[in-house]
């Protein structure tokens, strides 16, 4: 009852925080580390440490199932080749860089342990690099690139760490052993996530026209699909993941539109609720790390974390433009070699590179992974240097979060890079071919006969969207080449006029609810009317106007 008092004060914070965020222009992660930490020195509140078993099973799977269920697959096997270079071939070079400097520079680091160490804090964190990235207006290819790699690396990290740790435990290892252990690992994974996919999306067509039952089926998509991974002994990180990236392709055809509504809004409060806690959790375990480390100096301590931190950060820059060059030298050969003439002109492809290396944020799980070291070896005594382990970990999650996370930003302006309509246009140019879709089949292919003056309204009608929307395309294409924007949409005197009547509306619907004339179920049905109006209303407002 204790913890629950806690958890209810956490929630508080975490609620309170999310309404100042944009005020204090601070990354959201990188804000609720912070709170944690200074959480965690209140005198006499008791501490609520992080089970590694809870955030396995309770945290992970839904956050990663969100994850690739909002990632193209298009996208995702578009950006396969530097998705796979992230978030596989980083990982183990990121590992075997850290183990290196660990055993070289840290005191009593055996090459197991530093190897432990290297594959604890080597993935970058798919919830960190989103928070910090949303909002940027970053290249479509960079953003889907980072959360295509947040997919991977976890499952390679969690793969890495479980041998490393066999090593440190029991010593021995055998490297031929463990690289196919790895391969079946992940393509077990991957494959129960699909045959868990095929299967969940089968019931999804069967249970049509059940929107609560179809989001309460969505919610224990991640943990029948993680849990049935672990069972075959497979990754169930991947398992979650291919069965993300299998309904994201098939959910136009599964999900009425009362489920995506319904589950969209539950899915987003369940995300906002899991990342805020688990980051405040990462801040509070400082203190109780520091009680257990006596033996060793802070400045000494910092250190190690630093030098580990630097590491991680100089690996991943250079191996990401080393990536990168490698992938254009290689196009370049093959353009020579198939006698194509290769054009000159400016090319801004290092700053989305620079973006990439500089986006590699440690959160949960290296955290989850260091607390998830046992307390003793296989013979029964002390598992050596845990604590210290744990330290290093959490000095390198708060470095590459407030240090890279906060100073992102201030890249993406020194480099000049500004929110891309990119989006917003290709989303009218989708609009404006259905709407001319639709007047071509109003005069050709409607099946129906239609009174003429019922015709010639609805061709009205789409004929005014279909100018609108050419407008707002000449606007956007007008703004990609001028520094200061010009409004992409404007409020029509019907739209004002509209706004106008919905409060009215509102104020008449509040007075009879105090009145009492009325049932409760009846206002509260026609306010779910009114709602689902202006929620439609409110896609055509300016984004100023909302």
């Amino acid at each position: 009852m204790q913890n629950f008092g806690v958890v209810i004060f956490i929630l508080a914070i975490l609620i309170s925080l999310s309404t100042v965020t944009d005020k204090l222009r601070l990354p959201y992660p990188v804000l609720l580390v912070l709170a944690g930490i200074l959480i965690g020195v209140i005198p006499h509140l008791p501490q609520l440490t992080l089970d590694p078993e809870l955030i396995f099973l309770v945290f992970l799977p839904p956050l990663l199932y969100d994850a690739a269920t909002h990632a193209s697959w298009h996208e995702f096997k578009t950006n396969i080749r530097p998705i796979s270079a992230l978030g596989i071939s980083l990982v183990f070079f990121t590992m075997t860089a850290v183990a290196l400097t660990a055993h070289y520079f840290i005191p009593m680091f055996s090459w197991p342990l530093a190897f432990l160490l290297g594959a604890i804090v080597s993935p970058p964190d798919a919830t960190a690099a989103t928070g910090i990235i949303k909002g940027l207006g970053l290249n479509k290819q960079v953003i889907s690139i980072l959360e295509g790699e947040s997919l991977l690396n976890d499952a390679s990290a969690l793969i890495a760490y479980r041998y490393a740790l066999i090593a440190a435990t029991t010593g021995n290892f055998l490297f031929w052993q463990a690289g196919l252990q790895f391969l079946l690992v992940a393509g077990g994974g991957i494959f129960v996530g699909v045959i868990a996919g095929y299967g969940l999306t089968v019931l999804h067509k069967r249970i049509n026209n059940h929107p609560l039952v179809e989001t309460s089926l969505t919610l224990l998509t991640p943990f029948l699909s993680f849990l049935l991974g672990e069972l075959v002994h497979t990754s169930g990180i991947l398992a979650v993941v291919s069965t993300g990236l299998f309904i994201s392709r098939r959910s136009p055809e599964i999900f009425s539109y009362q489920t995506r509504i319904q589950s969209r809004v539950v899915w987003d409060n369940l995300i906002f609720l899991l990342n805020g806690f688990i980051f405040i959790l990462i801040g509070l375990q400082l203190p109780g790390v520091l009680k257990q480390l006596t033996n060793y100096r802070l400045p000494t301590l910092i250190g190690y974390g630093l030098l580990i931190s630097l590491t991680t950060i100089f690996v991943r820059i250079l191996w990401v433009f080393g990536s990168a060059w490698s992938f254009q030298y290689y196009n370049q050969r093959k353009t020579k070699k198939n006698l194509q003439p290769a054009t000159k002109k400016a090319d801004p492809t290092w700053k989305n590179v620079l973006i990439v290396a500089w986006t590699g944020t440690r959160g949960m799980i290296s955290m989850a992974t260091a607390l998830a070291l046992p307390l003793t070896l296989y013979n029964g005594t002390p598992f050596p240097e845990r604590h210290l382990i744990i330290f290093v970990c959490f000095v390198v999650i708060f470095i590459t979060l407030v240090v890279q996370g906060y100073s992102l930003p201030l890249l993406t302006r020194l480099l000049g890079i500004k929110a891309s309509d990119h989006q917003d246009k290709e989303e009218k140019q989708l609009q404006l071919y259905l709407v001319r879709s639709t007047l071509h089949f109003l005069d050709k292919e409607f099946g129906q006969k239609l009174e003429s003056h019922v015709r010639n309204t609805l061709k009205i009608e789409y004929d005014q969207l279909a100018e609108k929307l050419a407008n707002e395309i000449a606007t956007l294409k007008r703004n990609e080449k001028r520094r200061e924007q010009a409004p992409i949409r404007t409020l029509t005197d019907i739209q004002k006029a509209q706004t106008e009547i919905g409060l009215f509306q509102r104020k008449i619907l509040l007075r009879l609810h105090k009145d009492g004339n009325i049932s409760n179920e009846v206002i509260r049905q026609v306010e779910r009317e009114m709602d689902i109006d202006e929620l439609k209303f409110q896609q055509l407002l300016p984004k100023d106007a909302e």
